[in-house]
């Protein structure tokens, strides 16, 4: 098993660059998109591979790249939100997502669960 792929899809920079160092430090290749545009042009993962995916992007709901990532090869799928909903929960779940995070997520937190998803 190769190197873990993370592809984090978020239009924050200031989240993404501390993103970028949390994984990197964890050894995991790091990929950022800035939009639901930018995410379909990231190339075919390695395996295993995460998608740490923003709902709020700036050109739509980032639930609709579940799919479409799942179909080039991205296996795994956990939403980052600010809105703490048991609605959101369970839109992002029945979407395909294996867990849904609240933003600010601790990044001790997010490192074990990223370890745990990426097995």
């Amino acid at each position: 098993m190769g190197q873990a792929h993370v592809l984090v899809v978020e239009d924050s920079e200031l989240v993404t660059s501390a993103l970028r160092v949390l994984l990197e430090s964890a050894d995991h290749q790091v990929s950022i998109a800035g939009s639901i545009a930018d995410a379909l042009e990231i190339p075919r993962p390695g395996s295993p591979s995460l998608v740490l995916l923003d709902l709020t992007l700036p050109d739509g709901d980032g639930l609709l790249l579940v799919a479409p990532l799942r179909a080039r090869g991205w296996n795994k799928f956990v939403a980052l939100t600010g809105h703490d909903d048991p609605a959101v929960r369970q839109r992002c779940i029945a979407a395909g997502c294996v867990d849904v995070l609240l933003k600010p997520v601790p990044a001790r937190e997010l490192a074990s669960k990223v370890a745990a998803w990426l097995g």
